[in-house]
């Protein structure tokens, strides 16, 4: 038997858990899926609701599995932080089926960024990029008895030890083939009970796209690439029906980077939900460039009840230098655009960019003021490796090159001002947000505490652009 596994234990995310808005694993059951089909017994080891690395060490000791896939949900942005507290769970999982005599392979932004600490715990393969094809071939050599080096898409210790990447594997194009992913193997129920609890509603995650074709220099893209691919309208809806009928959901998340990067496919998609009654109210992630009057019409007839956009910033300099390829007017435009169609305008705003002085941070809170978005999500730049942003700032970086956690919140290089401040600023603009009233006593207050909380040497490198 196969097990597969991955490293998110809620337990251990304080800000996850009092969102309380989890999902499974949708990489996990994708390759579980693609191994079942290949004639795999299979099973899974779902970390959200366990209390830590121990429970897994427990259902090795029950099922006995032969290999054990560590695979990342690579479609959760939470993946992409590699947290700190994520990676030793991940490593002492790896190291536990080591320990029982399992063969392991591992798949994730962290295991590809650094594969070296991935062997060394036991692994033995990293399984770079997208990954279900390759793991369902490493699962094949395994079952054969033969080795892996002519696999495609690994990452493999060498004779000497050290790391040793095989031949590239091509990405995944026709993604209506890939079956549908193993919903069997989850307990909804427990989703369905934390959702509810938690919320009056069971939300569930489903994706249409991989990558995102766009180039902001501070967007890690490990997995999937520059690249757009996108499954058939009709596949999507199939989908929806069959979790109407299998899951029973109240709602949607759209996992993808952009949902719906053609406004045809849109139209398109959203007359195959109609068609087929398969509606279910969603969730999803676009930019502001997108969001035209046909496309945001189409999505309000799909289901759309929210979008959220990366914003980043009301300052039009630190958008160019971020390479956004995105004005502060098109965020307004696509902003009135989604609340005249009833659908709530949720932003993503970034602190801390290099460059960003306090006149920009006025420029965000006025931009959030004038527009009144529904929801904000702060956070600050995060410089993840692979990016041109990472290579900018990586002789700032010190030991804490990762977030402890979701909720960490640090600068891990000098922007224009330390942590704490931002911290501030953070709450300051969530509580704007929350109640709908400005507060210029508080921002009085930051202005005046701003000095104290300089960077020593602060990174100007958006001023130069």
């Amino acid at each position: 038997m196969i097990l597969f596994c991955h490293s998110f234990f809620l337990a251990q995310d304080a800000k996850q858990r009092e969102k309380m808005k989890p999902y499974p694993p949708l990489s996990t059951l994708l390759a579980a899926a693609l191994a079942r089909r290949e004639g795999h017994a299979v099973g899974l080891f779902d970390a959200t609701f366990a209390e830590g690395p121990r429970a897994f060490a427990a259902t090795l000791e029950r099922l006995a599995p032969s290999a054990v896939v560590l695979m990342e949900d690579n479609f959760n942005f939470l993946t992409k932080m590699c947290t700190a507290v994520r990676r030793d769970s991940a490593l002492e999982m790896v190291r536990a089926a080591r320990a029982h005599g399992c063969r392991v392979a591992v798949n994730g932004p962290d295991s590809a960024d650094h594969p070296g600490l991935y062997l060394d715990a036991g692994a033995d393969a990293v399984v770079l990029g997208e990954g279900e094809d390759a793991v369902a071939e490493t699962l094949r050599r395994w079952a054969r008895g033969e080795g892996l080096e002519t696999v495609p898409g690994l990452v493999l210790a060498g004779a000497d030890g050290r790391p040793r990447p095989t031949s590239p594997r091509r990405v995944t194009h026709d993604l209506d083939a890939l079956p549908p992913p193993a919903w069997d193997l989850v307990d909804v129920a427990a989703y369905r009970a934390a959702w509810t609890e938690a919320h009056g509603h069971f939300s569930w995650n489903i994706a249409t796209s991989r990558g995102c074709p766009y180039a902001c220099n501070w967007c890690a893209k490990p997995t999937f690439g520059r690249r757009y691919t996108v499954r058939s309208p009709g596949d999507v809806v199939a989908e929806m029906v069959r979790l109407k009928a299998e899951i029973a959901p109240d709602h949607l998340w759209f996992t993808d980077d952009i949902l719906g990067l053609d406004v045809d496919w849109i139209c398109d998609f959203a007359d195959g939900v109609i068609a087929a009654g398969a509606a279910i109210p969603f969730s999803m992630q676009s930019r502001v460039n997108l969001m035209t009057e046909r496309a945001v019409a189409a999505l309000a007839a799909a289901g759309a009840r929210e979008v959220w956009l990366g914003v980043e910033t009301g300052s039009q300099k630190i958008l160019d230098a971020m390479d956004k390829a995105a004005t502060v007017e098109a965020a307004r435009a696509a902003t009135r655009v989604l609340k005249a169609h009833g659908i709530k305008a949720c932003w993503f705003i970034q602190l801390g960019y290099p460059g960003e002085l306090w006149e920009d941070l006025l420029a965000t809170r006025d931009l959030i003021r004038g527009e009144a978005p529904d929801e904000v999500g702060v956070s600050v730049a995060y410089p993840l490796p692979g990016t041109v942003f990472h290579d900018r700032v990586a002789a700032q970086l010190g030991g804490q090159r990762n977030w402890k956690d979701t909720g960490d919140l640090a600068m891990l290089f000098q922007g224009t001002y330390d942590s704490a401040f931002y911290r501030k600023v953070r709450d300051v603009l969530h509580r704007e947000v929350d109640t709908g009233r400005g507060d210029d006593a508080a921002w009085a207050a930051l202005e005046a505490q701003a000095v104290l909380h300089r960077s020593p040497a602060p990174s100007v490198l958006a001023a130069s652009v």
